[in-house]
């Protein structure tokens, strides 16, 4: 082949990728546009006030394409897929209670992201702003508004795997003190002190008195439920392989993510209830896996997230493991009750 050949070939490569790079950001930009823009037969969504302390409302992320994509949005409790009312506040991940908020958001820079987590009013305005060290997954408040948590992963994006790393910070609202890491505690498994550089936390639920909360820690190749006490600044195993736990509005149970045997490594969850007083478990009436912090709507149904086609819808299902589960909400995730 002569160096002419050659150079005709490369020549010819070269156009080639260029083509497909171009195509590629072109599809990219598209897509991005056709998000800006509603999708016909999807939710009706229209700006408005949205508070939390609005009687009897559901708030949550709203997936839908279109101007309010990625807003807290409030829609009446009894009617989840009825018409949303948007903030024009953006999350990531969104929860409230009793009059406070936290939202995670994504800060947009010319190189890269960063992350930040806003503790917002009863009117959704910013009261105080922390960064966060990495891709934010959960998100809590206390059911007194008093303390707010969030998980973020600062290595790695799945809980799926073994390869990640989480950060678990909780804040007083109050006073804006920040606990930026619950490595700090310490931590008593099986009965006795516990120290070991591959302990991870995440998924933070808190009790009515302002001082306990559960928790996930990993260590070791296991996850345990953890009891944590803010006072004592300490955390106490209780039960294995619970991810992702949520206290009941009754405080007698959590909801949570367990792995089960048999499924695949990339969806391995199914969704149990244990009972804090006897430490049964309980598996709940939805087969499929589900990678979410469940949410009490009341005593008896817990809510949670699947992936959907703009990203996430919202089902419920009994919590006392009868019943079948019911989407109630196409393109949400992130979901509050409050009022």
């Amino acid at each position: 082949m002569t160096v002419r050949s050659r150079i005709l070939i490369l020549v010819s490569a070269v156009a080639v990728l260029a083509a497909v790079g171009v195509a590629s950001v072109l599809h990219a930009s598209a897509r991005a546009d056709r998000r800006n823009h509603t999708q016909a037969g999807g939710p009706r969504v229209t700006p408005g006030a949205v508070t939390l302390t609005g009687r009897g409302s559901m708030l949550f992320r709203n997936m839908a394409w279109g101007p309010h994509r990625d807003e807290v949005v409030s829609v009446p409790a009894g009617d989840p897929a009825g018409a949303r009312t948007s903030s024009g506040v953006k999350c990531l991940r969104f929860y409230a209670a009793s009059g406070t908020g936290v939202c995670l958001q994504a800060v947009h820079g010319a190189v890269s992201d960063t992350y930040r987590a806003l503790v917002l009013d009863d009117r959704l305005r910013t009261m105080h702003t922390y960064d966060v060290p990495g891709i934010p997954s959960r998100a809590r408040v206390s059911p007194t508004g008093h303390f707010a948590a969030w998980t973020a992963f600062v290595g790695g994006d799945s809980y799926a795997g073994t390869n990640f790393s989480t950060r678990a910070a909780i804040v007083d609202t109050r006073s804006g003190e920040l606990i930026p890491s619950l490595e700090d505690f310490r931590i008593l498994k099986g009965g006795h002190p516990y120290r070991a550089p591959d302990v991870n936390f995440w998924g933070v639920t808190f009790a009515r008195d302002d001082r306990t909360f559960y928790a996930t820690l990993a260590t070791g190749g296991g996850t345990y439920l953890v009891r944590g006490d803010l006072r004592a600044r300490t955390v106490t195993t209780l039960h294995t392989n619970v991810e992702c736990p949520s206290l009941s509005p009754d405080g007698t149970r959590i909801a949570y993510k367990k792995r089960v045997k048999g499924l695949p490594k990339d969806a391995p969850w199914h969704l149990y209830v244990l009972d804090l007083r006897t430490m049964r478990e309980t598996p709940l009436a939805e087969r499929r896996s589900v990678d979410d912090q469940a949410v009490w709507r009341d005593d008896r149904t817990v809510v949670y997230a699947l992936p959907g086609d703009y990203g996430a819808d919202l089902y419920q299902v009994p919590a006392d493991g009868s019943g079948a589960p019911r989407q109630i909400s196409k393109a949400a995730v992130s979901p509050a009750y409050v009022g």
